[in-house]
């Protein structure tokens, strides 16, 4: 959405070379997320950019549930075994 009715600016780029593996995996990506391949590249940038938008209340309530839920069950030393080691 764009505040205060200015226009939003986007800009068109074109891929080449793409090696075709990588073009096979994003147009199965695209059809499993029901999107158009140019859809599909633009949410792989947004991700791994980081461009998407965050909904605070939704991870905030998600981070409450989960706290929720390991209330106890997860001490310091047990949490930092995880971490460094994967195993608890």
């Amino acid at each position: 959405m764009v505040a205060n009715n200015e226009e939003a600016v986007v800009a068109a780029l074109t891929l080449k070379s793409i090696p075709k593996d990588i073009h096979r995996e994003l147009r199965r990506r695209a059809v499993r997320h029901h999107r158009s391949l140019n859809s599909e590249i633009i949410a792989c940038l947004e991700q791994v950019l980081g461009a998407g938008r965050i909904d605070a209340d939704l991870l905030l309530s998600s981070a409450r549930a989960l706290r929720a839920k390991f209330k106890g069950k997860v001490t310091g030393p047990a949490l930092n075994r995880l971490k460094n080691h994967g195993r608890a």
